[in-house]
Parts: structure tokens; C-alpha cells; sequence
């Protein structure tokens, strides 16, 4: 995917970025929707990257239109996370791989500052691809797990074909 797809599944009305926010994206891979999202971010932001694959984070820039990109070689799910409180996650093909899910999203939502949001890419299935997708949550799904961890705004906001043929992907913004 490029990043301007990438982007256009990101971008959407509920998601304010008028001011310099800090942002955490929760297994960033090589840093397509990292970029994606800097393309999204008020000039001066930054986002903290963070995934356990160091030759992916070496793909990342150290910034990405005028925001400032942190890398980080950490377990999102296991790992200390480098930072206190942000303004929003991005988990973009990343929840699919914690098998605790709810747990995981109150803990996680612990480092969201008062008014701080989700933002989530997924596959819109529940059916697994072993090794690729070893706990996939479709919107419904993703809807209940929200719910459960007491969070009361889940929006989709677009979908879009996969490469792989699999279902497609979908994006959601989720906030209290």
C-alpha cells in the first residue's frame, strides 16, 4: 500500500489535528502508516514507532513532513513503552497479532492523554491465517472488544481492498 492510500484510510472528520499532538504507532513495520500518519499531523508532532523488528525500523525516516518520527525496537505487546501519555495509538495490521485483546486495549489505553483515540486497521474477518494473521478481528468484533474495555465510540471509517486477497481491510477511529 502506498502512503497516500494509506492516509486516506487514516483521514477522516473525527480525527482533529490543529494543534502539535504526539502519537504512538503499535507495531509500525516499516513505517507505511507511520508516514501515513505524519502526512495527517499538525507540523512539529511526533510519533513514537515501535516495533520489534529492527531492519523495519531502519526503513523508517527519522521525520516525515515536518513531524518527527521516534523509532523504538520494543515488544508492543510484552515491552515497556518508551513513552508516558499520548494523544492517539495507531495499531495498523498490529492487533492481530495479541491474543489478549481486551486486556491488552485497557492497558494500552492507559497512555492515552483524557481525550486520547485508537486509531485501528485491520482485515474485516475472524477467520485466522496461521502465522499472518494468528488473531484477526473483524469490525464487529472489534466493536465488542472496544465496548468491553469500556470505550464508546468505535466509527468506521473506510475500507479497502488487500493485496492478498484476503477480506478486506477496514479502518476505525475509537474513542470514550
Amino acid at each position: 500500500m502506498r502512503i497516500d492510500e494509506a492516509a486516506a484510510m487514516l483521514d477522516n472528520e473525527y480525527f482533529h489535528t490543529a494543534q502539535q499532538m504526539a502519537w504512538a504507532d503499535l507495531g509500525c513495520g516499516s513505517g507505511t502508516f507511520t508516514m501515513a500518519l505524519a502526512t495527517l499531523l499538525y507540523p512539529g508532532s511526533v510519533v513514537h514507532a515501535i516495533d520489534n523488528n529492527a531492519a523495519a525500523l531502519k526503513q523508517i525516516p527519522p521525520g516525515y513532513n515536518q513531524v518527527s518520527i521516534e523509532k523504538h525496537k520494543i515488544d508492543f505487546v510484552g515491552g515497556v513503552l518508551p513513552f508516558d501519555k499520548v494523544d492517539g495509538i495507531l495499531m495498523a495490521n498490529a492487533l492481530h497479532y495479541v491474543q489478549q485483546k481486551v486486556d491488552f486495549i485497557k492497558k494500552t489505553a492507559g497512555f492515552l492523554k483524557d481525550k486520547g483515540q485508537f486509531l485501528i486497521v485491520e482485515y474485516n474477518t475472524d477467520q485466522p491465517v496461521p502465522v499472518w494473521v494468528p488473531f484477526p478481528v473483524s469490525f464487529a468484533s472489534l466493536q465488542n472488544l472496544f465496548h468491553d474495555a469500556d470505550f464508546n465510540t468505535i466509527r468506521l471509517l473506510s475500507e479497502h481492498p488487500s493485496v492478498y486477497g484476503h477480506a478486506p481491510m477496514y479502518s476505525a477511529i475509537v474513542k470514550r
